[in-house]
């Protein structure tokens, strides 16, 4: 992707989407980027690219369709983060309770213990409020349109990440030293939640963008009433 109409009066306009083999003259793929400790797979990749030329016919669509295309497909990947976020706090919150169940520290297991019950509480809570909110985006994704869901995918991006490094991190926790390790897939799983505060767009922006609709939705409805 890259800037072909910086002149274009459109700010939307000004970018392209073309793409370029991997086997052509002077791309070079320099190497795999590494994520707080974890090889990214291939597609995290840094690339050089030395006078590459390839044909028009490569472009996507149309010129200075670029940013369209990549905001058209942000929607349903955002969902699809949300959902990966989901399933993986659930098995943590799993991984957590068999732990609480085996392990003992003062003489009862860990479950019986009144923070731990908490934590497993509030992680249910929090994972159940998150599936509920992201099928509601997804379900309005489908009758509505992504327009119209666009504040509802706003909050799931926020949301799914936020429990999912909530309910990792009380579950390492009860792991103690081992959630550390790789011998538990939590750190890991962390991570990837990590990450998601940042992919697809930081926290920041969507709530700053989710602030912005509901001050122009509520201050409308205020002025009508």
């Amino acid at each position: 992707m890259g800037k072909t109409g910086p002149d274009n009066a459109d700010k939307h306009r000004q970018q392209s989407m073309i793409l370029v083999p991997k086997d052509t003259p002077g791309v070079t793929v320099t190497r795999g980027l590494r994520t707080m400790g974890y090889l990214a797979n291939d597609s995290h990749c840094e690339v050089d690219f030395d006078n590459v030329r390839v044909p028009s016919t490569n472009l996507l669509g149309e010129e200075g369709s670029g940013f369209a295309i990549a905001q058209a497909r942000l929607g349903p990947g955002r969902i699809h983060h949300c959902m990966r976020s989901i399933g993986a706090a659930q098995r943590a919150l799993e991984l957590m309770c068999q732990r609480a169940t085996q392990r003992v520290a003062f003489g009862k297991p860990l479950a019986e213990q009144g923070v731990i019950q908490q934590w497993i509480a509030d992680s249910h809570l929090e994972i159940e409020q998150a599936r509920l909110l992201t099928l509601k985006a997804a379900w309005m994704m489908d009758t509505l349109g992504k327009k119209a869901a666009q504040d509802e995918i706003a909050m799931i991006k926020i949301v799914a990440p936020e429990v999912l490094t909530r309910v990792t991190n009380r579950a390492i926790q009860v792991f103690g030293g081992g959630g550390l390790s790789d011998d538990f897939p939590l750190a890991e799983m962390w991570v990837g939640g990590r990450i998601l505060h940042i992919a697809d767009g930081p926290d920041e922006v969507h709530k700053r963008s989710l602030a912005r609709s509901i001050i122009r939705k509520l201050a409308t409805w205020a002025e009508a009433s």
